[in-house]
């Protein structure tokens, strides 16, 4: 359980992190950063990093899949751990 609380902590921060430089990346206009890598980073266990990315960075925020998209990997992995937990 220790394992899955620091990895948790990680992925969030390295999502985080991927977001802020995506978005340096898009106003110096160079190469960028996947949205599949982006979201895939959210559905690994990075969705509460990559909401924090899209509100401090600004990134992200008027394109659907993010603006709903994430919130719902979120609740899903909500659901989840309180499935794991519950047992």
């Amino acid at each position: 359980m220790e394992a899955l609380l620091y990895y948790l902590i990680v992925i969030n921060i390295v999502t985080f992190l991927v977001y802020g430089i995506d978005k340096l990346k898009a106003k110096q206009g160079c190469w960028r950063i996947s949205e599949a890598t982006l979201l895939m980073l959210a559905i690994i266990g990075g969705s509460i990093g990559a909401l924090l990315g899209m509100k401090i960075w600004h990134h992200k925020t008027m394109h659907k899949k993010f603006k709903y998209g994430l919130p719902l990997i979120l609740l899903a992995q909500i659901a989840l751990i309180y499935l794991i937990l519950d047992c």
